[in-house]
């Protein structure tokens, strides 16, 4: 089934806007008065609240609906790669140093592209690939360079990478999904599915589940309501009208948006080095974008 066409010239902009809400969230999650697995996990299940009701518009139409078992476990199968690739992540960043997890995580996209020329026979054209290349050279020059990523430990790299993974097949799933169903029906359901995933974890690994405070409260509303129901939700949406290999390198713009944030909210110094990786990975976005643009 397929769902009503949408205005395709506002795809990008969702997408980028989706990208900016969730490079929110590493401020959100230093915020956080609970463990980092029991903020991913509110993160998810917060969400739920505004997701149901974007689901239940959806319902009275009847637009995109799962009708059968099979239909369920393909909107619910993103959630539950989502869910393991963030439970891998915190996993690595109590292993590795955190410049080597939060590089080798934002190496989705390669294995996206990886995907896209080896299982769809579907190549990176030359001037995509220049455009991988300078956005990855961005994000390491951002994390400041390849001094920064020594005294590294390979058992949490290898769990980054594998994370990197999970992201890229959460990205193709959800690109797959939303061919054929709403888009707050595949994040009600998707986002189910990863609380659920990652509930049993935060209990074992974090101390204390439940913020003390109001503004713990509120910093957990807002990673959920902003970067999680709203960030994912753009780039979900975007999703139906940009491949997906394109969108995984458009992504990169999170963590340019972090260290903006970190920068002017945490006081965190903005380095020479950051900027000038925020730079380059925005002209690889740009390089992307033109090379999407000549293969339109």
């Amino acid at each position: 089934m397929q769902i009503p066409t949408e205005p395709t010239r506002f795809a990008l902009p969702g997408l980028l806007l989706g990208g900016v809400l969730i490079g929110c969230s590493p401020i959100w999650v230093r915020l956080s008065e609970v463990g980092s697995v029991s903020t991913a996990f509110w993160r998810l299940a917060l969400a739920l609240i505004p997701l149901a009701l974007m689901a239940g518009g959806g319902r009275s139409s009847g637009a995109g609906q799962p009708k059968t078992l099979r239909d369920r476990v393909e909107i619910s199968l993103p959630g539950v790669i989502l869910g393991a690739e963030l439970v891998a992540w915190h996993i690595s960043l109590h292993l590795t140093s955190v410049a080597n997890s939060t590089l080798l995580v934002n190496m989705a996209p390669v294995f996206v592209a990886l995907f896209a020329w080896i299982v769809l026979k579907k190549p990176p054209g030359r001037l995509f690939a220049l455009a991988l290349a300078v956005t990855i050279v961005g994000v390491v020059v951002l994390k400041g360079g390849p001094e920064a990523l020594r005294g590294g430990d390979l058992r949490g790299d290898g769990i980054a990478i594998f994370a990197a993974m999970l992201y890229a097949a959460y990205i193709l799933m959800l690109g797959r999904a939303r061919q054929r169903f709403a888009t707050g029906v595949i994040m009600l359901w998707s986002t189910a599915a990863a609380a659920i995933a990652v509930f049993p974890f935060a209990l074992i690994t974090d101390p204390s589940l439940i913020p003390l405070t109001l503004a713990g409260w509120g910093v957990l509303v807002g990673l959920s309501w902003i970067s999680q129901a709203g960030g994912q939700s753009l780039i979900a949406w975007a999703l139906a009208f940009l491949p997906a290999i394109f969108s995984s390198l458009t992504l990169l713009l999170q963590p340019v948006i972090a260290a903006l944030l970190a920068w002017a909210v945490l006081d965190e110094a903005l380095t020479l080095s950051q900027a000038l990786g925020g730079v380059i990975v925005l002209c690889g976005i740009w390089i992307a974008r033109a090379a999407q643009m000549r293969q339109a």
